[in-house]
């Protein structure tokens, strides 16, 4: 078995090994993964954090041993928390990475990628953080365009925003809302959620096809255009905007 880690800021991961596939979703700078397939141009990558499969350009990775994917899967998660940032190697190569990318082994303002080491002054989140935190974070995201795969501030897309804002505060969320809605404990009604529980949207097939983020007194943020606040009441999200409700409420649930 391979294994690789993202040396870039963002790096798309596509459906199939083809520049013109569809990005399913995003690599951050730092996060790492096992290679499941590898041919002359591109690799069919797992992402550890959350089991995410796709394919990525074998020029967009730096591989690494199975002892360094295995002290990563075991250390505590770094990341930065600014939207954008900064990283310096010691070759003086200078990397933008985005909110929520991951700084392995960071101590003393430095930290390392094989022989490679890097340099970042800027801050950082680490740890569980209560659940009011969630809000705060969401918020961050407020306008972000809604992109199809997207996992940044410059582009998310709806599960991606649920996942990055509980990431942020160390709780982990799979990639895709169907796959969320696995996730956590069902709430029977809207009155007994609280701020940072999610609400989860069927299509009229009954597949779950969207989450948000609720807040307080009925309202829910969710990437949906952009990442924007919108009312939720029993029937589903109602955007003032259209004067509508825009997606049909499924299900309720407590994530911690």
């Amino acid at each position: 078995m391979l294994y690789g880690i993202c040396n870039l800021g963002i790096v798309p991961i596509r459906a199939s090994a083809n520049d013109t596939s569809e990005m399913i979703s995003q690599l951050l700078f730092g996060e790492h993964f096992s290679i499941l397939e590898k041919d002359k141009s591109w690799s069919k990558i797992k992402v550890f954090f959350d089991g995410y499969e796709g394919y990525i350009d074998n020029k967009q990775f730096e591989e690494i041993s199975e002892q360094l994917f295995n002290k990563l899967s075991e250390k505590e998660n770094i990341y930065s928390s600014e939207i954008i940032d900064f990283i310096t190697s010691n070759s003086n190569d200078l990397i933008t990475i985005p909110l929520g990318s991951r700084l392995p082994f960071f101590t003393n303002k430095s930290f390392s990628i094989n022989k490679m080491i890097f340099n970042f002054d800027g801050k950082t989140c680490y740890d569980k953080l209560p659940k009011s935190e969630i809000i705060q974070k969401a918020f961050t995201y407020l306008n972000t365009p809604f992109l199809w795969g997207g996992k940044t501030p410059f582009g998310i897309d709806c599960s991606g925003f649920t996942q990055m804002v509980y990431k942020l505060c160390g709780y982990q969320l799979f990639r895709d809302a169907r796959a969320q809605a696995t996730q956590g404990e069902v709430l029977s009604f809207i009155e007994e959620s609280e701020p940072g529980d999610l609400a989860f949207f069927d299509d009229e097939e009954g597949e779950i096809i969207h989450v948000g983020i609720i807040l307080k007194d009925y309202h829910i943020i969710h990437a949906h255009g952009k990442v924007r606040i919108d009312t939720l009441d029993h029937s589903g999200i109602f955007n003032a905007d259209l004067q509508k409700h825009t997606h049909k409420l499924r299900v309720i649930k407590k994530m911690i």
